[in-house]
């Protein structure tokens, strides 16, 4: 940071605790200036299926300049020398960063710019200029911002002005990528650590509804009423043996199923052989498990009964997409394993392909009443599974959760068959966070409310302050106790 501004902000700092104690002077006009601020960068996606649209079915490019760049692998891009203001007196800052960013598909027909990428935390929103056919709109609000204290990877959802430049209605309401606003030119140490690890505590301290509400959200799944009882009244099974059925439910991934039914691949989706679909274009479940397990080894090997089949940009009666994945096999061996399927693509089939690597949360396999269940596996897509959905995911990205439970006896009660039981949660309350497409674009049932993700959250928690900007002012101001009311405004500053 530069020493001027390093000065600038220790005289907040100043100003901040003579307003704490009560003394209201002239001091107080100080105290709402605005503070330049220089050296920042900002880092967002957009959405991570549009980019894969762009670059696969589009057959398009994404072209940085400026400045701008693009993270290896179609990632994120960054939009570098970011400058603007801090307000002391609202807390909020104000950034506009340089750089553009080139959209084109000869095949698909779209030639667009993103340019003047700006970040309100005061408006909560991401703005841009926007080239499209050969006229620029100014300021455009590409996505509302969940603003946090640390500026990283904050929520963000797609509006309505978004979904109109990025060509489908769908994404109106969906949930974009992460966003990320850092300093990384800094000439000197920030100033006053101590008080800003304060605030910083002090923010985390407060009440949290969402770590609540996320907290153990699969226990109610796998608790069972007196299991000391039914276990006293029936002779307990072996430590090892052969599964007696099972069930497994799995979303392959929301957004995936998403997009398939979305207004770009605008498609659809069947179950076979016995798996089911949960409403909303909620996650599958498959049954008829078979195969082995060893609790004292911590190991099992099932395999399921049922298929499920994606359709998706058809022209002329001949699909672009047309996944099938059957024969969906999983083992588990000390909480670590694979989840693994027959894969038919455009009529090709490949048997036993890994799709997944699994981690269980614990590597107990103890059977409550006769059944194994592992509830919120951990799923990430390897190697394999990323050529199977032709590079639509890159390997090690996250599918949806999965959960899993096998009947050691053969009069062992299961959880219900029926799909209700989804591993991705409320199917109908998420569906929008769908990538290509959202809940919108085709999906019996879904919404397009999102997951609860709003604008102006620094305004309504009066918690969350970007700490990365705030410096000694807002740090002081918050460990002193006076009492900071964080409000939101627009304050458009020169770049």
């Amino acid at each position: 940071m530069p020493a001027t501004t390093t000065r600038k902000l220790a005289l907040a700092a100043a100003v901040a605790v003579t307003l704490g104690a009560g003394a209201l002077t002239a001091a107080t006009t100080a105290s709402a200036a605005e503070v330049p601020l220089s050296g920042y960068e900002l880092t967002w996606g957009i959405k991570q299926s549009y980019r894969t649209y762009v670059t696969t079915y589009a057959a398009g490019t994404f072209t940085p300049a400026g400045g701008a760049t693009q993270a290896a692998g179609n990632g994120a891009f960054t939009f570098a020398q970011g400058t603007g203001s801090y307000d002391s007196d609202a807390h909020t800052v104000d950034l506009a960063f340089q750089g553009s960013l080139r959209i084109v598909s000869q095949l698909h027909g779209f030639d667009l710019t993103l340019s003047d990428v700006r970040f309100d935390s005061g408006a909560a929103e991401i703005t841009a200029d926007v080239t499209k056919d050969g006229t620029t709109t100014d300021d455009v609000p590409l996505a509302t911002v969940t603003v946090t204290r640390a500026m990283t990877d904050m929520t963000t959802t797609l509006t309505k002005q978004a979904a109109d430049v990025f060509g489908s209605a769908s994404y109106e309401g969906a949930a974009g990528d992460p966003l990320t606003v850092a300093q990384t030119a800094t000439e000197s140490p920030s100033p006053s650590p101590t008080p800003s690890d304060s605030a910083s505590a002090s923010a985390s301290q407060s009440p949290s509804p969402s770590a609540s509400t996320s907290a153990s959200p699969s226990g109610s799944a796998s608790a069972s009423p007196s299991p000391s009882a039914s276990a006293s009244e029936s002779e307990e099974p072996p430590a090892e043996g052969d599964i007696a059925d099972g069930i497994l439910t799995w979303g392959v991934k929301e957004s995936f199923r998403t997009y398939v039914v979305g207004s770009v691949a605008q498609g659809r989706i069947t179950v076979s052989d016995g798996a089911a679909q949960a409403a909303g274009n909620g996650a599958f479940t498959f049954t008829g498990a078979t195969g082995d397990y060893d609790t004292d080894a911590g190991t099992l090997s099932a395999a399921f009964e049922g298929a499920v089949d994606f359709k998706g940009h058809e022209s002329n009666g001949t699909y672009g997409l047309d996944l099938t994945l059957g024969n969906i096999r999983a083992t588990v061996d000390g909480g670590k394993g694979e989840l693994t399927a027959d894969v038919t693509s455009l009529g090709t089939t490949t048997e036993d392909v890994e799709l997944a690597d699994l981690t269980a949360a614990s590597a107990d396999l103890t059977p409550t009443d006769d059944v194994i269940t592992l509830d919120d596996v951990t799923a990430t897509l390897t190697e394999a599974g990323a050529k199977a959905f032709s590079g639509y995911y890159t390997a090690g990205t996250e599918l949806d959760p999965l959960d899993l439970s096998v009947a050691l006896t053969d009069d062992a009660q299961l959880p219900s068959g029926d799909g209700d039981d989804d591993a991705t949660g409320t199917p109908t309350a998420t569906a929008s966070d769908g990538t290509a497409g959202s809940a919108s674009g085709g999906v019996t049932g879904s919404t397009t409310g999102g997951t609860g993700v709003t604008g102006g959250a620094l305004a309504s928690t009066g918690a969350d302050v970007p700490s990365g900007v705030l410096g000694a002012a807002a740090a002081v101001t918050v460990a002193a106790g006076a009492g900071v009311v964080y409000a939101m405004r627009r304050r458009r500053t020169g770049a």
